[in-house]
């Protein structure tokens, strides 16, 4: 504060003072060796920007005008900030800091938007109006590409045509495997103009409502009456099919504009998702409300995020069931109302006899559960591609997760990034897990994968893989995949 009033008596403009102080952070904590200073950087951008957006209220109210086919480079950038930009013309995101598993890249590619993460550098070394080929499916960044690798990339691009092609062909198809399992095919969204995706894909349902994307959004923390109507078109949407609401899973690096999140020196391991619904009881209470009034005379299907162990459940079920008796005594309550968990935190895993008894489904988030299960954190560059979610450590927890699960008759499905890639989705049918949840635009090529395997071949050979000592086995299962003609994308055209 003191730098930016310097800045304002030297005769800056406020605007031009806040930009040249955090130039200034910018240059020295670059330098600095010390890797959590170093990330202190990205609050102090975030900061800057926030001011500035104060300072310049216009520029908050007026949507950036892009030229046609920009690819938007920033250094970090939040979900909420994406909606911002007009999707019409944004080709791709490059972006210097996070990864292919942050929030911001789930949100885009939920749009159809290719993100590259981690490009250290990328707005000193590219001008504006530079042409840059971005490759999101291999994490790849052209800068002013030569006519060969432009050429390339064109008959890559006609070849990705020629897929959804085969793709439309399958739409109307049944999701069963080659020996006749059904395998339930369902879509990730947040925000309410991805519904009319469930249709135009023929998916089963919404398997993942992320509540929190409109939140982000808004400038106020949304009321009870802008909630029920948010979810009540969500189920307009569905027309019928079934929707799996999330409560809100906030803080870390998912921030809410209207609700201040105390600094944290780990916010991966930090106050977040339902454990601020269990402080701030008044947030939790009016999303359930909502939630509940929106579903009147229909199905609700509720999943609590992050919960760590089966006391935590309870707390919150206690709460959804005083809503519950107050819409019964109001004549408002859903048809029917099922409830379930997301299994991220491991320790979850060792309460699950007591956790599957009274609840209705299960879904696997594998991206957070990952990051636990291997102590890497998701948004950091150096250690979120280290380990691999086709490691025999982590199948061996979803193997053992499915089984306890079947035993208890609980449906459970995967809905993070795992589900999305057919490599990996093959290897969660060869788990037994029938049930997958991803953006829209990998139904096609997921479905194409299941219409393709047999489960009798993939289990027993997965099974005996996974006492592998190996880090990986992505490409022992690639292979398999080539030797059976299971179809990928990689192998498809």
């Amino acid at each position: 504060v003191a730098r930016i009033s310097e800045a304002i008596n030297q005769g800056l403009t406020a605007e031009a003072a806040v930009s040249q102080v955090q130039n200034g952070n910018r240059a020295r904590l670059g330098q600095v060796s010390d890797a959590y200073l170093r990330e202190r950087l990205l609050d102090l951008e975030d900061l800057s920007m926030r001011l500035l957006r104060h300072l310049s209220p216009e520029a908050k109210a007026a949507k950036p005008n892009l030229p046609d086919d920009t690819i938007l480079i920033a250094r970090a950038m939040g979900p909420a900030e994406l909606l911002d930009y007009d999707r019409s013309k944004l080709r791709g995101v490059l972006l210097e800091e996070g990864s292919s598993s942050s929030h911001v890249a789930i949100v885009a590619r939920a749009l159809g938007i290719p993100v590259v993460g981690h490009c250290v550098g990328a707005l000193s070394r590219i001008d504006p109006r530079d042409p840059l080929i971005l490759d999101g499916d291999r994490g790849q960044v052209f800068i002013r590409p030569g006519e060969d690798v432009a050429a390339g990339f064109q008959r890559s691009i006609e070849l990705r045509t020629l897929r959804k092609g085969l793709y439309r062909e399958i739409r109307s198809l049944p999701s069963v495997t080659l020996d006749g399992v059904p395998i339930t095919l369902q879509i990730n969204a947040g925000l309410v103009i991805e519904m009319p995706q469930l249709q135009e894909v023929n998916a089963d349902g919404v398997g993942l409502y992320r509540t929190e994307i409109p939140f982000m959004v808004a400038a106020g923390y949304p009321d009870l009456a802008t909630q029920t109507e948010l979810y009540r078109n969500v189920l307009d949407g569905a027309d019928g099919k079934p929707v799996t609401f999330r409560t809100l899973d906030v803080g870390g690096d998912k921030p809410l504009p209207s609700f201040a999140v105390p600094p944290e020196e780990n916010p991966a391991l930090g106050w977040r998702a339902l454990r601020i619904g269990l402080d701030r009881p008044a947030m939790l209470r009016i999303q359930l409300r909502a939630l509940i009034a929106a579903a009147a005379g229909r199905e609700l299907k509720l999943m609590f995020p992050l919960v760590a162990e089966v006391a935590e459940l309870d707390r919150a079920r206690q709460r959804l069931a005083r809503e519950m008796d107050r819409a019964h005594a109001l004549s408002i309550a859903p048809a029917s109302l099922k409830t379930g968990v997301m299994i991220e935190v491991p320790a979850l895993l060792w309460q699950l006899d007591a956790l599957l008894h009274d609840i209705d489904f299960v879904s696997v988030g594998s991206n957070d559960l990952m990051q636990y299960l291997f102590a890497a954190d998701r948004n950091n560059g150096r250690v979120n591609n280290r380990y691999d979610a086709l490691s025999p450590p982590l199948l061996n927890a979803l193997a053992w997760t499915n089984g306890k699960c079947r035993a208890a008759r609980v449906p459970l499905s995967v809905c993070g990034d795992m589900a999305s890639r057919p490599l990996d989705a093959m290897a969660l049918v060869g788990l037994g897990i029938e049930s997958l949840s991803m953006p829209a635009q990998a139904i096609g090529p997921v479905k194409t994968m299941v219409r393709s395997v047999e489960v009798r071949r993939i289990a027993p050979y997965l099974e005996q893989a996974m006492k592998s000592r190996d880090h990986s086995l992505r490409g022992k299962l690639r292979a398999f995949a080539q030797d059976h003609s299971i179809l990928l994308e990689d192998n498809l055209g």
